[in-house]
């Protein structure tokens, strides 16, 4: 709250009366200061109640002009008489030089020790007043921190400060505001808060910073928010000119506040995101079924984009940057995130748009992608995104490249699947009986080029072992595997899904693909 000239006047034992400068009643009283000399401004810092007996006042009317312009110009609060002294009445020229610049001039019938001694015990008592505001504005952000997080935060030093806040994100893109809704003021914010989140991401800046933008009607605070590292966000908030201090010392408490709402938010995602990784890490190492993931966990509708960023990057950093590229939290929350060796997948739900390479774009990292119709199809479709961003400059999908299109259009699903089935169904019935894993050793001979001792290798077992093996297998499917024929029909059925990139989508009318 500031102290006006119409408030001095009001102040106890005070004894005044306006004789000109009525727009001036509302100027705000710094302090209370008396001069004689003829050109006092040199000693003023502007605010003040300049009071004097006139021993200064120059005696040309001329003069008397241009020292109450001098004085107005000066930012005074106001210029007090004591009449009977010096002069009896105050010159006319002051006061039509008063009521032209809005300069208060007042009558003042109280001793000047009086006025000065008042006006200090206001501002002392008001700094009393305004300390104990502060604390019970304080009070008021923690209860609204704990009540209602980030929009009560803002609310609570929105009314607190009597002003407008906004909130934005490390880059500086606007996010909650209180008000809700945006302002003409918030263009400059961002730019403030986009010209600072650069300094800081090239060292020209230090990690906690903060900016004032007045322009002499209302001050713009940008501060950053966060205890180490990059900000984790910006805080902008519009009060009146100029700045209080009680306005400055609440938002660096909101920007605390804030700071620590949004570390609390950060790690409770990443613990959230930390128990959906495990069970997709379950599916795509087959411990887990499709089915038992969507009991266990929400999931998004189908279709799925699954994206391989690489090299990997830390669960910190991903989930960041899936929050800016998703936006939605409650979209975010369907989404999963899982880090596998030097690769981070994720899953998320094709929409219409690919935001895979808005994804990768954020993290700096190459990547891939692949579309998966069902849930049971995100196994392959993380092999064919994760094979994708091995040999991807930027971000590849499948559906770019053409053969692979071409390929995964030629096929129909279901009728690869039982294909499948129907080759390996005698090999899958005897190791349900016999144990052996033939379908393994098969598949491990063929891609070898049908190197016995490198197949053994890999699967780790003696030659010897793998021989027999590759006999029963033989014996049992019915197909020898001198033959080209019955080669082709076994590498398509052990390894069609990888062959082959998921996500095909059924023509109309198709319903054996559904």
């Amino acid at each position: 709250m500031a102290l006006t000239v119409a408030q001095v006047m009001t102040l106890p034992g005070m004894r005044m009366r306006l004789l000109s400068g009525r727009a001036g009643l509302t100027h705000v009283v710094r302090w209370a200061h008396v001069s004689e000399l003829t050109d006092p401004v040199p000693w003023l810092r502007g605010g003040e109640l300049v009071m004097t007996i006139g021993l200064g006042l120059p005696a040309d009317a001329e003069g008397r002009r241009a020292y109450v312009e001098r004085l107005s110009g000066a930012g005074c609060a106001g210029l007090a008489f004591a009449l009977g002294e010096s002069m009896a009445a105050v010159p006319e020229e002051v006061l039509s030089a008063a009521d032209a610049c809005g300069l208060a001039v007042l009558e003042i019938l109280t001793p000047f020790i009086a006025v000065a001694e008042a006006v200090a015990a206001w501002h002392a008592d008001e700094r009393v007043r305004g300390e104990r505001r502060v604390v019970a504005a304080q009070e008021g952000l923690a209860r609204a921190a704990l009540q209602s997080g980030t929009p009560g935060i803002l609310r609570a030093l929105t009314e607190h400060t009597g002003g407008e806040t906004l909130l934005l994100d490390p880059h500086g893109n606007p996010g909650a505001a209180a008000p809700a809704g945006e302002r003409p003021w918030h263009p400059r914010a961002v730019d403030a808060a986009r010209n600072a989140a650069g300094r800081a991401d090239d060292g020209r800046s230090p990690v906690r910073s903060s900016g004032v933008l007045d322009d002499g009607i209302h001050v713009v605070q940008v501060q950053s928010l966060g205890f180490s590292g990059p900000p984790t966000g910006w805080l902008a908030v519009r009060t009146a000119s100029p700045l209080e201090w009680h306005v400055r010392m609440l938002t660096n408490q909101a920007a605390c506040l804030l700071a620590m709402e949004l570390l609390g938010v950060r790690a409770g995602r990443v613990k959230a995101h930390a128990q959906r990784e495990a069970l997709l890490a379950a599916v795509l190492d087959g411990g887990l079924s499709a089915r038992q993931l969507g009991e266990l966990c929400p999931v998004a509708a189908p279709p799925y984009e699954v994206v391989a960023a690489r090299p990997g990057v830390t669960i910190e950093a991903a989930i960041e940057a899936l929050g800016e590229v998703v936006a939605d939290p409650d979209a975010e929350e369907l989404v999963f995130v899982c880090p596998r060796p030097g690769t981070t997948l994720f899953v998320l739900r094709e929409d219409g748009r690919r935001r895979g390479g808005d994804l990768c774009g954020r993290l700096g990292v190459s990547g891939g992608g692949c579309r998966a119709l069902t849930l049971d199809e995100l196994p392959s479709a993380a092999r064919h995104a994760t094979a994708l961003s091995a040999s991807a400059d930027g971000y590849t999908h499948v559906d770019d490249l053409e053969p692979w299109a071409l390929l995964r259009d030629a096929f129909d699903p279901d009728a690869g699947r039982r294909f499948s089935a129907a080759v390996l169904r005698p090999l899958r019935e005897h190791e349900d009986r016999h144990g052996g894993h033939l379908v393994a050793s098969v598949r491990a001979f063929l891609e070898s080029g049908e190197n016995v001792e490198t197949a053994a290798r890999q699967l780790g077992v003696h030659r010897n072992t793998l021989r027999r093996r590759l006999a029963a297998a033989e014996r049992v499917s019915g197909r020898s595997l001198t033959d080209p024929a019955h080669r082709l029909q076994l590498w398509l059925a052990v390894s069609l899904t990888d062959l082959v990139p998921p996500g095909r989508v059924p023509p109309a009318g198709d319903r054996t693909s559904e």
